[in-house]
């Protein structure tokens, strides 16, 4: 074998993804490193036989699980069901999207679910563990609306929580933080709907600040517009830092990329750079970022195990690679897995 074939085989093994948990279906894994493990908090698809649509109504998830593991190639732990929708007071319906963060020994799950008016609020839970059970606020956070919250901890130890999703994360129903009657998708030329942030208190059960607008930029320097749906926001916000630089990365939602934006500051504004996933099969591409043991890794999922059924999801984890200049290379969705 030549150095050029050898370095092309190193490559496919560096991006070969593997499934994680091919028992059952898990999406959205949002993965950390706690007590020098890897936990891995997913959203649990089942089938609920609700027909497909724009909101989302089909992906009726209702609990969560949480995983573990100490090698990337090794046993994956299943620590059993950790929170359910019967055990939180405000439910409603569609436990999506959630994270987990830390802070002076205690664990906290942030989630997304509707309450009993089906507006999607943002709870949150505790634990003295990060593999649960985590128990839930009796309220969800105040002034907080729509989806996929990311929990990011700042070198200082400051935490900021990232969020917001259009089409069924009814993101696209508020301005200023406020629901606004008539408030739809702004149209193609105008400026994108943004992910929102906001500081944690510093007992992490709520916001310290009203949520601020996450704008990303193009290469000129101007604000992103609703009508570039390869690069727009859509859903799936994810915040990590590499050599100094703040990594928001993000799904595009109906062209199913994943991309990344970079900036100076947990608010940003971001600069668009490029693309780190290409689309999977199934429609959605939720993901989380995260080192360990000196190398970086995207966790992700597609629906190939289920047949193409896009909420019937299975969770997946490849090595993640940048270039010399910072920029992501980006990962073919569509590979040959382990």
């Amino acid at each position: 074998m030549n150095d050029i074939d050898a370095h092309q085989t190193i490559f496919k093994k560096m991006n070969q993804a593997k499934y994680l948990f091919p028992s059952d279906y898990m999406a959205d894994p949002s993965a950390h490193v706690f007590d020098g493990k890897i936990y891995i908090y997913p959203s649990h698809d089942w089938e609920s036989g609700i027909a497909e649509n724009d909101n989302g109504d089909h992906f009726d998830m209702r609990d969560y699980h949480v995983f573990s593991m100490e090698e990337v190639d090794g046993e994956v732990v299943d620590h059993g069901k950790v929170l359910s929708i019967e055990d939180i007071p405000w439910a409603g319906r569609q436990l999506w999207d959630s994270d987990v963060a830390h802070r002076k020994g205690k664990y906290y799950m942030y989630f997304s679910l509707k309450d009993k008016t089906d507006i999607f609020r943002l709870g949150v839970a505790v634990s003295n563990t990060p593999y649960g059970p985590f128990v839930p606020q009796n309220n969800p956070i105040k002034g907080s609306y729509s989806i996929d919250p990311c929990a990011f901890e700042d070198d200082n130890g400051t935490h900021y929580l990232y969020f917001g999703g259009i089409w069924g994360g009814q993101l696209q129903f508020y301005r200023d933080n406020k629901m606004v009657a008539g408030a739809d998708v702004p149209h193609f030329h105008e400026n994108a709907l943004s992910a929102k942030v906001a500081r944690l208190s510093d007992d992490m059960l709520e916001f310290a600040e009203a949520p601020h607008e996450l704008v990303i930029l193009d290469e000129n320097g101007k604000p992103l517009t609703q009508g570039d749906t390869d690069r727009r926001f859509f859903e799936a916000s994810w915040m990590h830092k590499y050599q100094g630089k703040y990594y928001f990365s993000y799904s595009t939602g109906d062209t199913h990329l994943l991309c990344y934006a970079t900036g100076d500051n947990p608010y940003g504004p971001f600069t668009y750079q490029g693309v780190i996933l290409t689309p999977v099969v199934g429609w959605t591409t939720h993901h989380s970022i995260t080192e360990y043991k000196g190398k970086w890794y995207l966790f992700y999922h597609d629906s190939v195990p289920s047949g193409g059924k896009t909420w019937l999801r299975s969770m997946k984890v490849v090595e993640l690679t940048y270039d010399d200049n910072g920029l992501i290379k980006t990962i073919e969705g569509k590979v040959q897995n382990k």
